[in-house]
């Protein structure tokens, strides 16, 4: 069996070939999981910590430049470090976000002298017609049930994702599959809800 170097994968992901994206993704699979087992994210599972990794790994695969880096191996395993490091100290950062940027509801949004608090505009919100509400309700009740018929069980996966707040690479780690496949997905969903009729 010939068994390609990084490099030669490289070239074939370059050309598009999915099955060689998905074989180095394997042959590294091992390595970004060591990397996230030296480190600690409080808040977080070390699953957290692996995608982090496999996400630094991508970045590896889309950046690498045999002409200025040395291997492909050394300049991963710098992606995955970094990445997993970055999360970490994004995660520290946020920590104390709350406390650093809170909102008075007893002060004025615009800072001026005799504007409404955030508490007065609050209370003269106009509260929706239950009629719009009882239709907009119906209405995404219907466009649910046409998702559920029409789209695969990965465009399901893909979608639930996305609204999770994952970008595409995030995707891609987590479901396992080459970006493209992700970002074909996708399209194919936007395509079926440009398809539903209210």
């Amino acid at each position: 069996m010939n068994i390609q170097t990084d490099e030669q994968l490289l070239a074939r992901i370059r050309e598009g070939d999915e099955e060689a994206e998905r074989l180095l993704y394997e042959r590294y699979k091992q390595l970004v999981r060591s990397r996230a087992h030296s480190y600690f994210l409080i808040g977080a599972d070390h699953e957290d910590l692996v995608q982090e990794g496999m996400l630094g790994l991508y970045k590896a695969v889309c950046e690498y430049d045999e002409e200025k880096a040395a291997s492909f191996k050394s300049f991963a395993e710098l992606c995955i470090t970094r990445q997993i490091l970055s999360a970490i100290k994004n995660a520290t950062r946020k920590k104390h976000t709350p406390l650093n940027h809170y909102i008075s509801l007893n002060r004025s949004p615009v800072e001026a002298e005799g504007e409404m608090t955030l508490l007065d505009t609050m209370r003269s919100l106009t509260v929706a017609d239950p009629e719009d509400v009882v239709i907009g309700r119906e209405n995404f009740e219907r466009m649910v049930e046409y998702l559920e018929k029409t789209l695969s069980p990965m465009e399901r996966r893909v979608l639930s994702l996305y609204l999770d707040g994952l970008s595409y690479p995030q995707i891609a780690v987590r479901i396992e599959k080459p970006l493209k496949s992700v970002d074909n997905a996708m399209q194919r969903v936007k395509h079926k809800l440009e398809g539903f009729k209210n």
